[in-house]
């Protein structure tokens, strides 16, 4: 069965993400686009990504990745968080059958609060296909929480489509940012330029930027020592 994820309070659209439910006897869900994606994703991550430390990701939705990327580097440790129910649960089934000591229980985080609730610092912040369903000043706010939580040299990685310097990176994407926009006017792909400099004043540099299959790209962003 095949339903649509959103999030729980009232002033967060639906997130248009498509989840499916294969098995009744348990709370996990499958993204069709998650297992496509977690590849190419874990080649990026287990070149820069510390050998250990502790990993935060926001939005994890299904749990999918959190568990292939935990399995495949076991010294991190990976901290998942969604602000939806369903999601957490799906997290928490996801864990269990997977046996995984180095994933912690998930938490809910809003990223626009100024206090999210955790214990830093992080060696690394993760949002995979999130800033483009989400309002601008949720981006920013992750932003500003990575920032704040990274220690120094930390990094804060992003996957999904982006615009470069104003320009789709093909067709494809063009239309699916115009979709989104229909679906609700503070939705839209992101571009790379805006998001840098916005990183900017929180110390946070873009180092990298790596394309990805289906027109994606990964972001590298690091924290400065001076801004710890």
């Amino acid at each position: 069965m095949l339903n649509s994820q959103s999030m729980p309070n009232s002033d967060h659209p639906p997130r248009p993400i498509v989840v499916e439910h294969r098995n009744r006897a348990d709370a996990r869900q499958f993204s069709p686009s998650a297992a496509r994606n977690r590849g190419p994703i874990l080649e990026v991550l287990a070149r820069i990504l510390p050998k250990k430390g502790i990993v935060l990701e926001i939005g994890s939705g299904t749990g999918e990745h959190a568990v292939c990327f935990a399995k495949a580097l076991p010294g991190l440790d990976w901290l998942p968080s969604d602000p939806n129910a369903a999601s957490r649960a799906s997290i928490k089934a996801w864990i269990a059958t997977e046996g995984l000591a180095n994933v912690r229980a998930p938490i809910s985080i809003d990223v626009r609060d100024e206090v999210w609730g955790v214990a830093a610092p992080f060696d690394a912040v993760l949002s995979l296909n999130m800033v483009h369903i989400v309002p601008w000043e949720a981006a920013l706010g992750l932003l500003a929480g990575a920032g704040r939580l990274l220690r120094p040299d930390g990094v804060l990685f992003f996957y999904g489509p982006f615009m470069l310097s104003g320009i789709h990176t093909a067709p494809s994407n063009a239309a699916f940012d115009a979709d989104l926009k229909r679906r609700h006017p503070r939705w839209g792909v992101r571009d790379v330029d805006d998001l840098a400099g916005r990183a900017a004043p929180h110390g946070l540099e873009l180092r990298e930027v790596v394309k990805m299959p289906a027109h994606n790209l990964s972001l590298v962003f690091v924290k400065t020592a001076w801004a710890s």
